[in-house]
């Protein structure tokens, strides 16, 4: 593949229970593109390789003054530099083609993978994780990639100069055959204090990625407790602790470095002092002695390949391996159905026990914010990854045999859409048929018709919407903003995660977005908290109008929102402890009128104690 075909149509299903099985995989989709590269490789080191030839039957054609084989080695010269600058270019822009086909490659499978496991993503996997993984990891599998055909081709260049020099000048050609590979293996032992060193740095600029991104995300926050200087310094901590694991990373490469250009130096003199003391016996000709000079010097360019291989290889196994974890992540799912026509009718969640009646807006009050977060992600189709149970001092070993089927069996349930569980549903499919809105949507960079220009049924318009969003003021902010003048607010800029916006603003442009899409289920957490109670009111009416007809849950313990629904559901503990409308629960629960009016908790109703009472337990 070229470079101006990316991106892949298909990138294909890796092979990801190992990270040298990732690689493996990597290598054999980039066949032809590693062959190409070989070929260049081997046109670009065997022109090289022969230089010598040609230099030393010009030496030896000046010493006994013949010039026709001068002219001979000279031209024979030119024509392999030919050969060199040919073959390195066409190398260099086929590896560098293979790098970028890979790393493109592997960008579109954590696409892929972030696409599917969606928010679960994070909770599984650190987001500084994610970062390192997405761009040094892919660096790193990349530069092994481009590295092995030239590694490739290094090798069969250095076998085919230690055959011939063992030909040429059998002694001499001994020599090397036996010294090069124990140059080459010289540095195995420095690989794994390395190897080390490099994950050891490479931990803990992730670490230090994660509290940077936590700190910027939190910098509002911080700034209004006073907490920023705080976390400023933990960062300036964690990047000095990455800079001290980077030296110490860079002095053992440095090591092995010294050790690579030593050892052939040691090589070659040896060589030189063998070979003079063969020229001064007359046992070779001058001549022969420059060949066998330019044959071991070239020798050591390849020497420099195998030390950048070693490197590769060092680098990128660990990467290949936190590669391979993050795209071996799945979301847990049975079957999959290939009917692509979603579902419709009642949203049943088996594991509260919440139905949500087809065309009515239900209202849903969990008091407390992570549960109804909970709650939302299995209503969209996104159960959340068991955690494993740590084993306590004398517990049971686990389950095998029929019991572990038993425990299988137990696995949280999926929600069901019209009586089709969500997870049999393709997940494009799935994703049609019900969008979740969380407590805190993203609003990507772009204007305000990018932001709103999202797959949609086409019955809803974005004026509808953003008037049921109660958007006006917010058109009128970005209108008098409009960079070209126009007045336009739909062509107004909004910022990254719309940090131009108060948290109003967002929220409501957010939901206008949510509508837009106007999906068969729309689930919604929390979506008026940051706007006011006349605002929130009128986002109320506009909300149950628009949706008319469509399947709505509301997360919220707002009295404005639930008086509003058709229909009411109070969750306990994560199961339905009342359903029934706003009005009645607030006179029938008291756990509900807690909550919905932020009351204290009700205290349990206490026997009434007598005298006669007392005697008698007594008694």
């Amino acid at each position: 593949m070229r470079i101006r075909d990316l991106p892949h149509p298909d990138p294909g299903v890796p092979d990801v229970r190992t990270g040298g099985r990732f690689l493996v995989w990597l290598c054999r989709k980039q066949r032809g593109g590693q062959a190409k590269a070989l070929f260049w490789g081997l046109v670009h080191m065997a022109s090289m390789a022969s230089f010598p030839l040609p230099v030393g039957l010009a030496v030896q054609a000046a010493v006994d003054g013949h010039g026709a084989r001068l002219v001979l080695a000279g031209g024979l010269l030119a024509v392999l530099g030919g050969l060199v600058a040919i073959g390195d270019v066409m190398l260099h822009r086929a590896a560098v083609t293979n790098w970028i086909v890979t790393v493109a490659r592997m960008q579109q499978l954590l696409a892929r993978k972030t696409s599917e496991l969606g928010g679960a993503m994070t909770r599984r996997v650190a987001a500084g994780e994610i970062v390192a993984v997405s761009t040094g990891d892919l660096e790193r599998i990349g530069w092994f990639v481009e590295t092995l055909s030239r590694f490739g081709a290094a090798l069969v260049a250095s076998v085919g100069v230690c055959l011939a020099l063992v030909v040429y000048q059998p002694q001499l050609g001994l020599v090397v055959a036996l010294g090069t590979p124990l140059l080459a293996l010289a540095v195995l032992p420095l690989l794994p204090p390395a190897t080390r060193r490099a994950d050891a740095q490479r931990e803990k600029a992730g670490r230090a990625t994660e509290l940077a991104s936590d700190t910027v995300a939190g910098l509002r926050v911080l700034r209004g407790i006073g907490g920023e200087d705080l976390f400023l310094g933990r960062y300036r901590s964690a990047s000095q602790e990455v800079r001290r694991a980077a030296v110490r990373s860079a002095r053992m490469w440095s090591l092995i470095s010294a050790v690579q250009v030593a050892l052939p130096g040691l090589l070659l003199i040896a060589v030189v002092w063998h070979g003079v003391g063969l020229a001064l016996d007359g046992r070779i000709a001058v001549g022969e002695l420059v060949t066998i000079y330019g044959a071991v010097s070239f020798l050591l360019y390849p020497l420099r390949h195998f030390e950048e291989m070693t490197m590769s290889w060092s680098f990128s196994r660990p990467s290949a391996e936190r590669t391979a974890r993050v795209l071996a992540l799945s979301r847990p799912a049975g079957g999959r159905l290939t009917d692509p026509e979603p579902p419709s009718g009642d949203l049943h969640d088996p594991v509260s026990g919440l139905t949500a009646r087809a065309g009515r807006l239900t209202a849903v009050v969990c008091g407390d914010p992570d549960a109804a977060g909970r709650l939302a992600e299995r209503l969209g189709g996104h159960p959340p990854h068991p955690d494993p149970v740590p084993e306590s001092p004398g517990a049971a070993p686990a389950a095998t045999g029929p019991d572990a089927d038993e425990a299988e069996s137990h696995r949280p349930l999926s929600v069901v859409l019209g009586g089709t569980p969500l997870d049999d549903v393709p997940r494009g499919t799935a994703r049609t048929a019900v969008l979740v809105q969380d407590k805190d949507p993203v609003l990507l960079s772009g204007t305000l018709g990018e932001l709103l220009d999202v797959p949609a049924s086409g019955r809803v318009t974005n004026e509808a919407a953003l008037d049921a969003a109660q958007c006006g003021d917010v058109l009128a902010a970005l209108a008098q903003a409009s960079a070209d003048d126009s007045g336009d607010p739909m062509r107004t800029h909004i910022t990254e995660r719309g940090r131009s916006l108060s948290g109003g603003q967002r929220q409501r442009l957010a939901l206008a977005r949510s509508l837009v899409a106007d999906p068969e289920v729309l689930v919604l957490d929390e979506p008026t908290s940051a706007v006011d109670a006349h605002t929130e009111a009128r986002v109320a009416d506009g909300l149950r109008e628009i949706r008319a007809g469509r399947t709505t849950v509301l997360l919220t313990s707002s009295p404005l929102l639930l008086d509003r629904a058709d229909h009411v559901v109070f969750l306990q503990k994560g199961k339905v402890a009342g359903e029934a409308a706003h009005r009645e629960l607030l006179h029938t629960h008291p756990e509900y009128r807690a909550v919905v009016t932020r009351e204290p908790d009700p205290a349990p109703a206490t026997p009434h104690i007598t005298d006669r009472t007392v005697i008698e337990e007594t008694a």
